[in-house]
């Protein structure tokens, strides 16, 4: 399939600006996969497709603080830095976006804080606008950790048309986020409340959880018409004997396996073997799902709905299949859904 199909119109008052009161409070838009039928519910309503013994697959990963802003030496001109992962703790040395990019050149220095409380420098060039930096700091872990979090802040989407407040720090993150490394939330699982998780364990939905700490490159434009010729960049994920100890079993007992989200189905597809049950593994994944595709792990997906030409999107075609993809984000739009992070869910079962 080519790239450009994966296009489609939305109007900007569609796309979520802030979360819901409530994280259940969101709408639902469910569809058949076998007969195409779609139903507006809300995403309280999601436990009625489920029962006993079935499974949702979450992600546990944690977003960071990872925006930050600083200032040129000498120019002062104000630089945003994104930090994406670091690569060496000792050095401390990162991976980062910069913004404007072409005013930053090897051997410059930034300076973060109203007094300067941390300074980096630019010490090599990774693509037009990545640069990889070291953080000049005496102190130990834990205190450059609390200097990151208190420089940084929430590193919401550009298309959230303001700036991140105190809110955005417990919503902009699942209410099971264990494991930090990520720096854009596994969205489908920002609508899970403690609540609703106490709800599904009574009627005996089991919880399998698995990690992907989701980077840039999940959301990196696709510059090629050929999918088949797009390269993802690798992100680390990790699966453990105990949730494929609960997905296999499901599966094994001809139970339901839902994925919350396309970055747990990422990690699942990750890590799959020759009789299609999940194996424990641990590394980096650059494993890029578009149409035609058979999935081995879940047979129902949780998703939030997609910014056009992205890789997400793209999956989620693949798992729906595209003209019902398409056809579900079409209702959508007409029926006034909220769009991207903040927005609805979508259920394909």
């Amino acid at each position: 399939m080519k790239l450009s199909q994966f296009r489609y119109d939305l109007p900007l008052n569609l796309i979520a600006q802030y979360p819901t009161k409530r994280r259940e409070d969101s709408r639902l838009l469910v569809v058949n996969r076998q007969n195409g039928h779609m139903e507006n519910r809300n995403f309280s309503d999601l436990l009625e497709y489920y029962d006993d013994k079935d499974v949702f697959v979450v992600n546990n990963t944690k977003v960071f603080p990872a925006r930050m802003y600083g200032r040129k030496e000498k120019t002062g001109a104000k630089i945003e830095v994104f930090l994406l992962r670091e690569l060496n703790k000792p050095n401390r040395l990162w991976d980062v976006i910069v913004d404007p990019a072409r005013k930053i050149r090897v051997g410059n220095k930034l300076y973060f804080g109203e007094n300067e409380e941390l300074v980096a420098e630019v010490i090599d060039n990774t693509t037009s606008r990545g640069r990889t930096i070291r953080f000049l700091w005496d102190g130990d872990d834990a205190g450059f950790k609390n200097m990151l979090e208190f420089l940084g802040e929430t590193p919401l989407p550009k298309y959230i048309k303001r700036k991140p407040d105190e809110e955005d720090k417990e919503r902009y993150q699942t209410v099971y986020a264990k494991h930090e490394g990520a720096v854009a939330a596994p969205t489908a699982g920002l609508h899970f409340s403690k609540e609703l998780i106490k709800r599904s364990e009574i009627i005996g939905i089991r919880f399998a959880e698995v990690t992907l700490h989701t980077g840039l490159s999940t959301f990196r434009p696709i510059e090629v018409e050929d999918l088949s010729k797009h390269k993802m960049d690798a992100e680390y994920f990790k699966i453990d004997e105990d949730a494929c100890r609960i997905i296999n079993t499901a599966k094994e007992n001809g139970r339901r396996v839902c994925s919350i989200g396309t970055t747990a189905m990422r990690a699942m597809e990750s890590s799959v073997t020759a009789q299609r049950l999940l194996k424990p593994a641990e590394g980096w994944t650059n494993h890029f799902i578009h149409p035609p595709y058979n999935f081995n792990i879940a047979d129902s997906l949780v998703t939030n709905f997609h910014l056009p030409k992205t890789s997400l999107l793209i999956m989620t075609c693949a798992f729906a299949g595209y003209e019902l993809a398409m056809e579900a984000y079409k209702k959508a739009i007409k029926d006034k859904y909220r769009f991207f992070s903040y927005g609805d869910a979508l259920l394909f079962i």
